[in-house]
């Protein structure tokens, strides 16, 4: 059996896919499960014991895959992403969005106000596909080291919390810090320190898989950081952290109670009500222990 998922977006829209993944890996054990994606997710597709192969792709781009037995839209609700799944030629395609007399569609009802792992979860488990939410865990990749990692960069404007107040919180934590960068944000992040490290995919992974501590925003670093169990931080503006936020772990989630338009230029309102206090003090609560297991969001 061959099996086609659409997933062709970011590194936490990846990670946070994982359940799912596994679930049709649990229905389907001896399926080619083929992952179309970005080809710049190679290393992080890799770590995912569900997927046998990555299809590169681009967002709503043709996928060069031929009659799946199977396709998955885990993307969106379409009708893009559905078209460029059935334009590969599937026997069946499980998709949220509106039955519209394909006999190959099994589509369900989008779900608003669901968080991110929970509803591609509620789409397999709609269709009889046992998925489990919280089996989102990627393996170790080595010994925890004493880094605390500060990642500023995002995907946009509305989820930068201001540069200077990361370099305020670097400077209050001292030489273990590492600044990390991602695709054109170096400039940024050497305005937080000027060690910044911004190698490879896999390297960035590593590095937050074994810190000590991940600062940052909403952005991939964080799932990274959930993957790992690596104890965190994460900032919220325009996006609640109960649709994207960790769902268990040694983290924390900071947020205003406030949402925005999450493609602003300008970082949200509710992002800047976070000020470095707060942030420093809850910290050093990851630190100490004492908000393991815990996900919080501030008043």
């Amino acid at each position: 059996m061959r099996i086609l998922v659409l997933r062709a977006l970011g590194l936490g829209d990846l990670l946070t896919a994982v359940p799912a993944l596994r679930g049709l890996r649990t229905a389907f054990p001896r399926a080619e499960i083929a992952l179309a994606a970005p080809a710049w997710l190679a290393d992080a597709v890799d770590r995912v014991d569900a997927v046998d192969r990555l299809v590169p792709t681009e967002e709503l781009a043709p996928i060069d895959y031929d009659r799946p037995d199977l396709a998955v839209n885990l993307h969106g609700r379409g009708p893009q992403s559905v078209r460029r799944l059935l334009d590969t030629g599937p026997h069946r395609l499980i998709t949220y969005g509106e039955q519209d007399g394909d006999e190959r569609v099994l589509a369900a009802r989008w779900p608003d106000q669901r968080h991110e792992m929970l509803r591609w979860c509620d789409l397999l488990r709609g269709k009889a596909i046992r998925c489990d939410p919280d089996d989102f865990r990627l393996p170790p990749v080595g010994a925890r080291t004493g880094k605390i990692v500060i990642h500023p960069g995002a995907s946009t404007g509305a989820r930068r919390w201001p540069v200077e107040r990361y370099a305020a919180v670097a400077r209050a934590l001292g030489p273990e810090v590492v600044v990390t960068a991602g695709p054109g944000e170096r400039a940024l992040a050497r305005r937080v320190s000027r060690t910044v490290v911004a190698g490879t995919l896999a390297e960035l992974m590593d590095l937050v898989a074994t810190a000590r501590l991940v600062i940052c925003g909403d952005t991939g670093v964080a799932h990274v950081a959930t993957a790992y169990r690596t104890p965190s931080v994460v900032l919220f503006g325009p996006v609640s952290p109960r649709l994207w936020g960790p769902r268990r772990g040694p983290h924390r989630a900071l947020w205003h109670g406030r949402t925005g338009d999450t493609f602003a230029d300008d970082p949200d309102p509710g992002l800047l009500r976070i000020t470095v206090d707060e942030v420093l003090e809850v910290a050093g609560g990851v630190l100490c222990g004492s908000a393991s297991s815990v996900r919080a969001t501030s008043a």
